[in-house]
Formats: structure tokens, sequence, C-alpha cells
């Protein structure tokens, strides 16, 4: 039997107290927020983590941060490449520039959001486009990186990555129990299963009687469809969704082999409860929300995650929205 690369093995939990301790010198501690009007309306506790206050606008930037930081000098000096829907190869941009990484390659969708690609620009990243229906960015990542002799620095599939976004749950943890609560269930976004396959080891250790969830959009709902099966399913080859943050094609090696025993559940939304979640995420907290990040507040708003009698915390896990999308949302 092929043994397991180091890398695609699950991280132990005492990686993601490392990555903890890395990560508090240079990422925000987001607010852990709280709506009476959303409390009465749910018949619950609910408690909102406001991640796309993050640096760059999403939880990729705790994953990207841990991996690179952990670069050797040499590797440093080779540069990095990735591939992204828009917020991983934002986030490792970001952290190549702040740690002097000479270069970021990074291989994104041509019909990602405007603003992503220009982001991602904008903190250094070489940006290379392709076409999401007719090609695979996996492979053109990795054929860059063996080519040009970068580093690989995949966005879910790596321990260290996952380690990272585990930070989250973590993070959430210490911040619940400051505010008096017990969650019973943490919610999160789930495209190629990272932050879900992160926050679930963190929450194992810290909060073993709770569970986490994920949610998905309703044509990219590979993960429940997988877990399900046993085993990992694809997405339809031209699916669509207003999500273009969560439309990996289907789940991870790695992250799948963590998810799918611990996961409480995956819930399944439509883009319309997508769209009502960014409009309540404004007008209750006054915060921006991309579709994506928008996901676990949709479950909750249509019951398909249970809220009531119990304490629930929703991840917003990014903000980067086109203005044309947002303000789409808002006029509901």
């Amino acid at each position: 039997m092929k043994e397991t690369p180091w890398s695609l093995q699950p991280p132990a939990f005492t990686e993601i107290e490392q990555a903890a301790t890395r990560i508090r010198r240079v990422l925000r501690e987001t607010p852990l927020l709280e709506s009476e009007r959303l409390n009465r309306r749910l018949g619950g506790r609910l408690l909102v983590k406001a991640e796309g206050l993050q640096q760059t606008g999403s939880f990729k930037a705790r994953g990207a941060w841990n991996r690179l930081s952990l670069l050797t000098s040499a590797e440093r000096d080779r540069g990095v490449a990735t591939f992204s829907s828009g917020n991983h190869g934002q986030a490792v941009a970001w952290a190549a520039g702040r740690l002097g990484v000479r270069r970021a390659v990074v291989v994104m969708p041509a019909d990602a959001p405007a603003r992503k690609i220009e982001a991602t620009r904008s903190w250094g990243g070489e940006v290379i486009l392709y076409d999401r229906n007719r090609q695979d960015r996996e492979a053109i990542g990795r054929a860059l990186a063996e080519e040009q002799g970068l580093v690989l620095v995949p966005p879910y599939d790596d321990r260290r990555v996952v380690a990272g976004a585990g930070t989250l749950g973590f993070e959430v943890a210490e911040q619940a129990g400051r505010m008096g609560a017990k969650p019973d269930a943490l919610v999160v976004c789930c495209s190629g299963g990272g932050l879900a396959a992160g926050c679930s080891l963190a929450w194992e250790a810290l909060l073993p009687e709770s569970r986490v969830w994920a949610v998905e959009p309703r044509a990219f709902d590979d993960t429940a469809r997988s877990i399900a099966a046993g085993k990992r399913l694809a997405n339809a080859s031209g699916a669509q969704s207003i999500c273009d943050a969560v439309l990996a094609p289907m789940p991870g090696l790695l992250t799948f082999a963590i998810n799918a025993p611990r996961l409480g559940g995956v819930a399944v939304v439509s883009d319309d409860e997508v769209l009502e979640a960014m409009r309540v995420a404004f007008a209750e907290f006054g915060l921006v929300a991309e579709p994506g990040g928008a996901l676990t507040l949709a479950a909750a708003l249509s019951g398909r995650v249970r809220t009531e009698g119990r304490c629930t915390v929703l991840v917003l896990s990014g903000a980067n929205v086109d203005p044309d999308v947002f303000t789409t949302a808002l006029a509901r």
C-alpha cells in the first residue's frame, strides 16, 4: 500500500496550537458578535464570527501565513505557486510580501470577481488566469511549480494550511468561553474542506461534545454527497453559483479524510437564500459578507441548521464581494 505523504496526513492538535501562537503576531482576533433580534427570531443564542474583518478579507490568511512562515530561506528565495478561487490567492500573495518570499504565482479562474483578481495583483501576486470549465487548476499549478522551481501551496490539501485554518476554531472556543457561552455547534462554509477540517480537529480537542457543521451551495454539494457515498465525488461540470469562493471541484484528499468521520452534518442552501443572508448580515451587524462567506447564516435563517434552544456559532468567512452582487443583496 502506498504511504500517505506527510503533508497529506492530519495535523496534530499541537500543530494548531503552534499555528495559533504563530499567527497572533500578525493576524487579527476577529470579533464574535451577537444580535438580540436574531436570537429571538431563531429561538436560540447565535454568535457570529466576523472573519471578513481578517487580513485580506477572509479566513484564508490563517492557512497562508502558517504555511509560508514555515518556508526555509532557500524556499523563500525560490518563490511559491498556488491555485485559488480568489481568497487563498490573495492571502498567499499578502503573506509572501510580508515574509520576503521572492515570487507568488497565483492560478485563478478567468471568471473570478474582478475585485479578487485586482486585489491579488495589488498584494504582489503574479496572476495566471484559466478556464474553470475546461482546465484543471491543480494541474496548471503543479506544472508551474515544477517548471519554475516554485514551492506549491495548495488551498486546503496541506496539513500546515489546515492547521492554520484550525486556529479559527481555536480562537472561537477561547472567545465563547470568555463570553460564558457553551456552543453546541460551529457552522462553517465548505469548498475544498480546509476550514471544516481544521476547526473539526480543534473542537475535537477543545469542545468534544460539540460538532462542526459544513454548509455548501446547492450546485456544489460535493462534500454532502461524498460523505453519504463514503468516497470523494466531484461536482457537475459547468455548475453555477454566485458563491465564487466555494466552487472547488471536489473535496480534498486530506480534508475528506478528516471531515467524513467528524462533521455533525452538511447543510445545502440556494443562491437566493445566500443573498438574503448577505442582507441580514449587513442589517444586523453592519458586516459585508461575500456570497460564500454568508452560507452559514443562510443555513441558520432557512432552518437547515438547527438553532432553536441551542448556542450556535456561525462563521462569516469572507467579505470580498463585487459591488454589484452586494448591491443586489441589499436591494432585496
